[in-house]
């Protein structure tokens, strides 16, 4: 087929291109499964071959569909079969993949971060705009049933002002989880427990809280990893409506526990944890939303369920069909970078920090 000639097109699912085979394309193979219906797997690219292969391999048997091997990104680019991308690497693999995708008018679904700091991954969001793509984050806890539920109730000022929210995310991880090449530097992912793993919680605290307009943190590696940054982390936080709070992230908890967000509101306290919403209000009845869940906060980092990821992938490709913007966009995720960012900052600096944010948020 010459470059730029249309395919002709033999069914209504959109094509994905899956980018990136490492630990967390096996979830979103099976959430793509569960799609089925509506998407199709065009094809993988990985920087493994051996990687690339086993996942085509595993994508044909769940599929029963053909499943080709990319040779570079600029064949996803010219193929004419591939609706959006779904891009899988490590944050700092991202900036050509997506300058590539972008400017062939490819829209794209990254997993979290979207890049190593605020700057980078502003310079993604950017390339995106630019280009008129569609550029989704996969921030899957917002799709909890237990996160809607609290969200629509806070929405609709059941709980009056918020006062108070702990945020904490109590995880293990083996040494052996960092002597993957590159796991836990800053050159290929940015950070430790901050962006590889409280980044979700962060995001769900401020999509439900607002967002943080100050923090005073303080991050350490402990004895109990050999790793170039940080695994631990503790905060205070101040949020623009007047709350205050408190973070506590590790991934030197052992054995691991759930992370867990709590709000204090003027008629209740709303606890959110392994998927499940606790309502204690303060006159004295109690309520429960959602079922529970394994969250991956235990030695193995891969325990949880996919559908959650499944809903993302589903709200992104009705994103793509429709022309509306998805559940978590790229600038929409800059938000988290730059507390993140702040975060890692005030560690540096031992002192209380504003959050920078893009002026879209200021």
């Amino acid at each position: 087929m010459a470059t730029g000639e249309e395919p002709v097109r033999k069914s209504a699912r959109q094509g994905v291109a899956v980018i990136g085979a490492g630990m967390v394309a096996g979830t979103h193979l099976v959430a793509l499964a569960d799609l089925s219906d509506r998407l199709r797997i065009t094809g993988v690219l990985a920087k493994s071959p051996e990687s690339a292969r086993r996942f085509a391999r595993l994508a044909e048997e769940k599929t029963r569909k053909s499943i080709a091997i990319y040779g570079d990104i600029e064949a996803i680019a010219a193929d004419g079969f591939v609706d959006w991308a779904l891009v899988l690497t490590p944050p700092d693999a991202r900036a050509e993949i997506v300058t590539a995708l972008a400017q062939a008018g490819k829209p794209l679904l990254l997993e979290k971060p979207v890049e190593r700091d605020l700057a980078a991954a502003t310079a993604i969001v950017e390339a995106c705009e630019a280009a008129g793509v569609a550029l989704g984050i996969v921030f899957q806890h917002r799709t909890r049933a237990a996160s809607r539920r609290l969200a629509d109730m806070i929405e609709a000022g059941a709980f009056g002002p918020l006062a108070l929210v702990e945020a904490a995310v109590p995880w293990w991880r083996d040494q052996s989880y960092y002597e993957a090449p590159g796991r836990g530097t800053y050159a290929r992912d940015g950070g430790g427990v901050l962006i590889n793993q409280a980044i979700h919680t962060l995001d769900l605290m401020m999509a439900l809280a607002g967002p943080v307009s100050e923090v005073q943190a303080m991050a350490a590696t402990t004895a109990l990893h050999l790793m170039e940054a940080e695994d631990f982390v503790v905060s205070g936080l101040r949020f623009a409506n007047g709350a205050v709070g408190s973070l506590v992230a590790s991934t030197a908890s052992y054995p691991g526990s759930a992370e867990n967000l709590t709000f204090h509101f003027e008629r209740a306290v709303a606890r959110l944890a392994s998927g499940v919403l606790a309502v204690n209000w303060r006159d004295g009845r109690t309520e429960t939303h959602g079922e529970t869940a394994p969250t991956g906060g235990g030695a193995d980092p891969m325990a949880f369920p996919h559908e959650w990821h499944r809903d993302v992938i589903a709200d992104f490709a009705d994103a793509v069909a429709s022309g509306r913007a998805p559940m978590v966009t790229g600038r929409e995720a800059l938000k988290v970078h730059a507390l993140i960012d702040a975060l890692t900052r005030s560690a540096r600096e031992k002192r209380s920090v504003s959050v920078d944010y893009p002026e879209d948020f200021a």
